[in-house]
């Protein structure tokens, strides 16, 4: 029975240090390509430079998602009480049309990027997007502090733009 605990403590030790989450973006997936309102690519690494010493909420979302949508006063009341943070969308929309349509549709209020090759690109990759919306904070420093919630208003995420 020794063994068996001992085995188990060790499995849950060893798998628990492989699932730290990441502090910093992988290289590819700084190097990814997105696409701004204008159409004009541009790579994330631009997209984060953008708003280099500001915290960043990161929203990746769809206009088809019902979670999404259900999710925005979420949103809206998160950007209410933090106005000094940049909010940057990024859509897996199946369309250029239908993710513009979705940002005027819902009022989204921020800015927007598209990812062209939806959940099967470098970013994507890093992220590895089981679910959407899916919530990311950047600190002033660059550093990922909150790296996967669900939701807006998640209390990892409240207390990471508090500090």
């Amino acid at each position: 029975m020794k063994k068996i605990i001992y085995t188990l403590t060790l499995l849950v030790s060893l798998l628990s240090c492989n699932s730290q989450e990441p502090m910093q973006f992988s290289e590819k997936a700084l190097n990814d390509s997105f696409i701004n309102l204008d159409g004009n690519e541009t790579t994330f690494k631009s997209i984060l430079e953008t708003h280099k010493g500001k915290n960043i909420v990161i929203d990746i979302w769809a206009s088809w998602c019902s979670d999404c949508i259900k999710g925005m006063p979420k949103v809206k009341a998160l950007q209410e009480q933090f106005p000094d943070v940049a909010y940057v969308f990024l859509s897996l929309d199946r369309g250029q049309d239908a993710w513009k349509r979705g940002i005027k549709k819902y009022n989204v209020t921020g800015d927007h990027y598209y990812l062209p090759n939806a959940k099967d690109c470098d970013f994507a990759d890093f992220v590895n997007i089981s679910w959407i919306p899916r919530y990311m904070l950047i600190n002033k420093a660059s550093e990922i502090v909150v790296f996967n919630v669900i939701e807006a208003n998640d209390d990892k995420l409240i207390e990471a733009l508090k500090k």
